[in-house]
This record gives structure tokens, sequence and C-alpha cells, in this order.
């Protein structure tokens, strides 16, 4: 039923199932569909933040189906989550959110009306695009989302049965991948990234969502800034044990700069700085 593909980072380089990101895509939509129906969390004028969330998954999962089938350029990938980000809009207008952010050391910025226009279709363009950039090893993209979304669950109790069973099922997902038996695909990817940056809305956690994601931006900038000024792209050195670089092209490459380290401890040191800026962004919020 999945494509196999070759994981490039195993020795003999072994044929895995690829795409499972899709059956989060259908668990999580049939979830926030029941979560809706029985009524554990009410809907405000009219919009429901269960239906939402579903809409966006959804579209997320059908990006990154997009993209497998096809291999979108990057230029169609950057642009089109900010058709997803309008049931968000819709949702925050109708819900009235908080359209400022308080910033450590800088105070209270107030966007007003460009909240919803500009800085929402921003928010979900950038969390999603650099949550897919970030993968290529057993764990890395599966691992590193679950964290920050557990991080920005803690910080929102009230809206905890929203994203509870996603996600324990991604964290099975995350098990499997680890263990280099599955990968989710871009359909995974995407959709996760689709989920953090939705759920970080939903729930008005703007200030934690950019602390935690602050790996994944300078990934994609590494990424970018290579590509625009040298147009090489990253890539790293397997000789059948561990993973080494002669190159800082992007997050994976800058550890295993000179430094040979196996897959797992790889996964293993970005899962920890996603971990580090997450519980700073928890710390930072409560304060």
């Amino acid at each position: 039923m999945f494509p196999r593909v070759p994981d490039q980072h195993k020795a003999g380089k072994p044929l895995i199932l690829n795409g499972l990101g899709v059956t989060y895509v259908l668990f999580t939509t049939v979830y926030l569909f029941l979560v809706y129906f029985s009524g554990f969390l009410k809907a405000s004028n009219g919009v429901s933040a269960p239906l939402t969330l579903a809409v966006c998954v959804l579209f997320g999962g059908f990006m990154g189906l997009l993209d497998d089938w096809m291999d979108l350029k990057w230029r169609y990938k950057a642009f089109m989550p900010l058709i997803a980000a309008l049931p968000l809009v819709y949702l925050a207008v109708e819900h009235g959110l908080r359209t400022s952010i308080a910033l450590p050391f800088i105070g209270t910025i107030e966007f007003s009306g460009y909240y919803y226009f500009v800085i929402i279709p921003l928010i979900v363009m950038i969390v999603t695009n650099t949550v897919n950039q970030l993968g290529g090893l057993n764990g890395l993209e599966t691992v590193c989302p679950a964290i920050i979304l557990t991080g920005l669950m803690a910080l929102s109790p009230s809206h905890l049965i929203l994203m509870l069973g996603p996600l324990i099922f991604w964290l099975i997902l995350a098990g499997f991948n680890l263990q280099g038996k599955i990968f989710v695909g871009n359909s995974g990817s995407f959709a996760i990234g689709m989920t953090v940056a939705s759920f970080a809305i939903i729930t008005d956690l703007k200030l934690p969502l950019l602390i935690s994601i602050i790996p994944y931006v300078v990934n994609s900038s590494l990424i970018l800034l290579t590509i625009f000024l040298t147009k090489k792209r990253a890539s790293v050195s397997f000789d059948g044990e561990k993973l080494v670089s002669d190159h800082r092209r992007s997050l994976v490459t800058l550890i295993t700069y000179r430094r040979p380290l196996t897959e797992r401890q790889v996964v293993a040191i970005i899962s920890l700085l996603t971990a580090l800026f997450t519980a700073a962004a928890a710390a930072i919020s409560l304060l």
C-alpha cells in the first residue's frame, strides 16, 4: 500500500515504508471531528477550534502528498500554506484573539488588524516550511515537532483535549521512525508543521512558538542563504556507520562538520536543542 524508499543512512540502504504521515492526517481529522461532536470545546460565534484545526491538518497532508507525487518547487511550497491560513484568520477574528505580542526586554508590540492578515499567514508559512526542511534522519522529523507540541500543550491546559489523541498517535509513529522502520514523508512533515502553527495560533501562544522553533529557523536560514549565495545544497557523507560533512549549510551539517557522529547522536543533539528552546519558551511564558 505504501511505497518503499531506500534509507540512505543505513548500511545496505534497506527499503523502508514511506508516507505513513497520511495515517496521522486521517486519525487527527477523525479525532477532531469527534471532539467537535462531543462538545468538549464549545464553538464561539459559530466558529469551532477543532474543525478549523482539522481543515488545516487536512490541507497540510494534501500539500505533502502533492510534494511526494509532483516534487513541488520551493517557490510553490513556500506560499501554498497561505491558503491554510484563511480558516485560522477567520477563527482569530471571530474569537477576538489578542493582536499583540509581549517580547522580553522589548515590551508589547501591537499589530492591530495586521495580525490577522499578515502575521498569521506568515506564522503558518514559516513554521510549516521550516518544519518540513529539518528532516532526512530517522526520528528527526518526528521527535522534534512532538517536543514543541508537548510544550505548547503544557502551556494551554484548557485546549489539552484538542491535541491529546493526535500527539499520542504521532509519538507512536515517531517511535517506529526513530527505529528506522518507517518514514512519515512530506505528508507527515507538512501536516505536523501545520498542526504546530495552527495550535499555537488557536491557543494564542505566539511567543512560545517563536522561541521553540529557533532551531528550525536557524536550519532554514543556513539552507536558504547557502542556496542563494553559492547555489549549493547541504549534504552529509555516510561511511556505513557515521555521518560527517565538510561544510556548514544546514543544522545537520553544522553539527557533523568535521565531526563524525552516528545518526542517533545527531538526532539526539538536535532534539535536545529543541527541548532546551521549548523549555525556555515555557519558562519565559510563565514568568
